[in-house]
């Protein structure tokens, strides 16, 4: 019997896997990943990707099986449109995407660079119109229906991605979604959680209705503002979205996208849907790209958080001991190498316990009796309280010595 719960690389609840559970899933047969991170991630703040850097992000994106790349927006400035070009005649396997305002001149821009498609924006709600831009709203149609007809003649795929999305009115958005469908064009309609502001079920509830209306795929931008953002793009894959904009670790504006990384972990493992991207470079191409943005990740950051796979607790460290022998999944949900991080270790400090000495006692090839091992671990919380850190081998071995030499000295 297959139990997709429990693998050789995760061990997850298999309460996700009950009939009544997954009945009413609409999953497409297949689902891509449309990056965003050289485009909607460099909007976060201080963040700036250089020409030959973008380069350097695509590849790394290209080899891990990312379906669609962002390049940019060429609008942006010289050194963007060229990256795109650069991007363009790579010939990667992911297709390569330009973005552009509501202007038809852009379009002749993204198509000259190279790309297969273009996401086109433009807000969804009139008072974004009316208060962000200060258009008024047959403006805004008028610039869409002329931008989606341009980007059909230029031979692109047509994405029309809608601002503000969640914020619009449902009877509106759909009026709007289906006469730029209908005078305009679009390929497949981004639904914008632009604000992070929606939730799960209304997400999933209005990708069904736009799917019923328009007879056009949909794609599913969200935001991370309530940390809801990967739970809202995987409700709308169940509705039957078939493209996920993300981003590498959530890197964006406020609060950031939705995290590449936890999207297709979360798909892959809790789902069963595996979207073929290769996992085990998660941790090597967001360091590298994190290193480029020159912003820090907290270190239990799902999925690629650099201590995440470092037990401190006895507790977790007795579970990680006995879990050795043909059981590692135990204290752990997913396999560290699935996902390209180091080894699950046993690191000294505060929350350590017996098992914890008994580790690192074998580790460093020290014998000891129980006592002495309990007298070691009273001085390693101590050491860690002072340092409000955790011990390095070099201090455990001078705890130890200390301990060894005062039991010798009273015997």
């Amino acid at each position: 019997m297959k139990e997709p719960w429990k693998t050789d690389k995760w061990f997850i609840s298999p309460w996700n896997y009950l009939p009544e559970v997954t009945k009413n899933y609409a999953f497409p047969k297949n689902i891509k990943i449309h990056d965003v991170t050289l485009r909607d991630g460099e909007q976060q703040t201080a963040v700036v990707f250089r020409r030959e850097e973008k380069v350097a992000i695509a590849k790394k994106l290209d080899a891990m099986g990312v379906h669609r790349i962002e390049a940019g927006m060429p609008a942006v400035s010289p050194p963007d449109r060229a990256a795109i070009s650069d991007i363009a005649a790579l010939g990667l396997k992911a297709e390569i995407f330009g973005f552009a305002r509501c202007i038809p001149s852009e379009v002749k821009v993204i198509k000259e660079c190279g790309c297969t498609g273009i996401v086109i924006e433009i807000p969804a709600s009139d008072h974004m119109i009316k208060h962000g831009y200060g258009w008024p709203i047959e403006r805004a149609m008028k610039a869409s229906i002329e931008t989606t007809l341009a980007a059909k003649e230029a031979g692109l795929y047509t994405v029309f991605f809608t601002i503000d999305s969640t914020r619009t009115e449902l009877s509106r958005f759909l009026d709007i979604c289906e006469q730029v469908a209908t005078e305009g064009h679009m390929d497949a309609l981004t639904m914008a959680d632009t604000m992070g502001g929606t939730t799960p079920d209304a997400y999933a509830y209005v990708v069904k209705k736009v799917i019923e209306r328009l007879k056009k795929p949909v794609e599913a931008h969200c935001h991370m503002d309530f940390g809801l953002g990967v739970a809202n793009t995987i409700a709308a894959l169940q509705a039957g979205a078939s493209v996920a904009h993300t981003t590498v670790t959530g890197l964006g504006e406020r609060a950031g996208n939705v995290p590449m990384e936890e999207t297709v972990m979360s798909l892959l493992c809790l789902y069963d849907r595996d979207l073929g991207i290769k996992t085990e470079k998660f941790v090597e191409t967001s360091k590298f790209v994190m290193d480029l943005a020159k912003v820090t990740q907290p270190p239990n950051r799902p999925i690629v958080g650099e201590k995440l796979y470092e037990v401190e607790s006895g507790i977790i460290a007795g579970w990680v001991r006995l879990g050795r022998d043909g059981h590692p999944l135990e204290s752990i949900p997913v396999a560290p190498e699935l996902v390209g991080q180091k080894p699950v270790s046993i690191v000294l400090g505060k929350n350590s316990g017996p098992p914890s000495m008994e580790e690192w006692c074998e580790k460093l090839g020290i014998k000891a009796t129980d006592e002495e091992k309990m007298a070691m671990l009273q001085l390693v919380k101590a050491k860690s309280f002072e340092k409000k850190d955790l011990l390095t081998p070099e201090e455990f071995q001078a705890i130890a010595n200390q301990v060894l030499q005062k039991a010798t000295v009273t015997t």
